[in-house]
């Protein structure tokens, strides 16, 4: 098989979570560890930082990516799911795994397939410890898929545990309060490994705490041991590229300090080329995790960490938060698409000036879109649009459900005609933004193309 065969073949034979759902989900690790077993238990052979939270894991583990990657080291980076090509699940130093690799890991794991039955995301993961393992990463940023504590990757042994946030998502596999969501990300902390928790509220501080004391697991609450002052700049038109977000910090000697300092008093300044100022709460579990690190021997300086973190889209190619691809018309494309996720775009977007605003949306039926559609912006024209995916919620079926909530628009069967009409009622100073289903916000692109729309 080539390599587009390949691909082919994992998602036709395999339970694929994107697509399948709830049946694709496994409760146990016994599939990945008997597939790793088989494979000479690659996930032994290099260091590792693991990386959970409802919301900002991913943008956390290109940050700490690039960061490694700025410091000289030969960093692994591995996140789900994929925007536009599977292979940016798999990187290296911000480069693609290859496709030989792709294909010749799935012709060395065919005779075990039967016996196992992996799906598909295990079989990734398992693939991208191969890799890293074939390629000799000095570390590798594994950022869980859902949850943690029966989350495929979570058979690690980390340098270093990072849970960023707790929210409601997935919960019907992970629980439906926040203590339980909480108790499941935090089945990360392994025995005596450090652990840095972004951010916290009063009912998941308890669960983390106990857990790590079980653990022996020293804790670290970011959120306390970070003072931070940030310009978050007002962006008037859709004419120019968003500044760096600017962010003054300074570590306290302990999180019971408190000081009065002005900004331009704080140690350190960085820029941050993730746009979007909810990026704020991320960047404080980044830089734990750095000083971290640092402690337990990793050479991390101050110039590669200011570095790291104003390039980490050139070094690493994330994409899908709150990025601009068209400038005329004005687009704008955001993977917010639970609770949490909309109420950090409708801040973001009481930050900007624009004329009016064009939302293309869409969603998975298996989320609480209810929830999610009840915090998106009323004043709005709403472009109701599906993934080509099983588990989208047909356009239909949203725009009714987007109408209880006083939310207004047409549907559209998919995401060209839904930017098609967007940009047919655009106007100069307008703002189009697509946000929700990643797999909705991976279709931009190519109907972009479409369109004749240039990026």
């Amino acid at each position: 098989m080539d390599y587009k065969e390949t691909i082919e073949f994992l998602y036709a034979q395999l339970p694929v979570f994107s697509r399948d759902g709830a049946s694709a989900f496994k409760k146990d690790l016994g599939n990945t560890l008997a597939l790793c077993a088989a494979l000479g238990d690659p996930q032994t052979k290099f260091k590792s930082i693991h990386i959970a939270g409802t919301n900002g894991k991913g943008s956390c583990s290109h940050m700490l990516a690039a960061i490694f990657q700025e410091a000289g080291y030969k960093a692994g980076l591995y996140t789900s799911p994929h925007l536009y090509d599977f292979r940016e699940r798999i990187r290296i130093n911000g480069a693609l795994c290859s496709e030989d690799f792709v294909v010749q890991f799935v012709q060395r794991i065919r005779p075990y397939l039967d016996r196992i039955q992996p799906s598909f995301f295990e079989i990734t993961v398992v693939m991208a410890f191969c890799y890293f393992e074939q390629q000799k990463v000095d570390i590798a940023i594994i950022e869980t898929g859902l949850g943690g504590r029966l989350d495929s990757t979570n058979v690690i042994t980390p340098e270093l545990s990072l849970i960023t946030n707790i929210g409601y998502d997935h919960m019907q596999f992970l629980g439906n309060t926040l203590t339980e969501i909480a108790g499941e990300k935090a089945g990360i902390i392994k025995e005596g490994r450090p652990v840095v928790i972004s951010e916290y509220l009063p009912e998941t501080k308890p669960v983390f705490e106990q857990v790590a004391k079980n653990k022996h697991a020293p804790l670290f609450l970011a959120q306390n041991l970070w003072q931070m002052s940030v310009g978050v700049p007002t962006i008037s038109t859709g004419n120019k590229q968003e500044p760096l977000l600017t962010i003054c910090v300074r570590r306290k000697n302990n999180d019971s300090e408190i000081t009065q300092i002005h900004p331009m008093a704080l140690a350190d300044i960085y820029q941050l080329d993730l746009n979007g100022s909810y990026q704020l709460k991320n960047i404080v579990g980044v830089l734990e995790a750095v000083h971290q690190l640092r402690s337990l021997g990793w050479n991390i300086e101050k110039e590669a960490l200011r570095k790291g973190l104003k390039r980490v889209k050139e070094l690493t190619g994330i994409a899908g938060r709150w990025d601009q691809v068209s400038t005329d018309p004005w687009i704008i494309t955001d993977v917010g698409h639970n609770v949490d996720g909309i109420k950090m775009i409708r801040n973001q977007l009481s930050k900007m000036k624009y004329s009016k605003l064009h939302i293309i949306t869409g969603f998975v039926k298996d989320k609480d879109v209810s929830a999610s559609l009840k915090e998106m912006p009323k004043n709005a024209q709403y472009y109701f649009t599906q993934a080509p995916i099983p588990r989208a919620l047909s356009a239909v079926e949203l725009k009714a459900l987007a109408l209880k909530f006083e939310l207004e628009g047409n549907d559209y069967p998919n995401m060209k005609e839904a930017l098609a009409a967007a940009r047919a009622n655009y106007k100069n100073g307008d703002l189009i933004l697509v946000c929700g289903s990643v797999f909705l916000v991976a279709e931009v692109k190519d109907s972009m193309r479409q369109l004749n729309i240039i990026a």
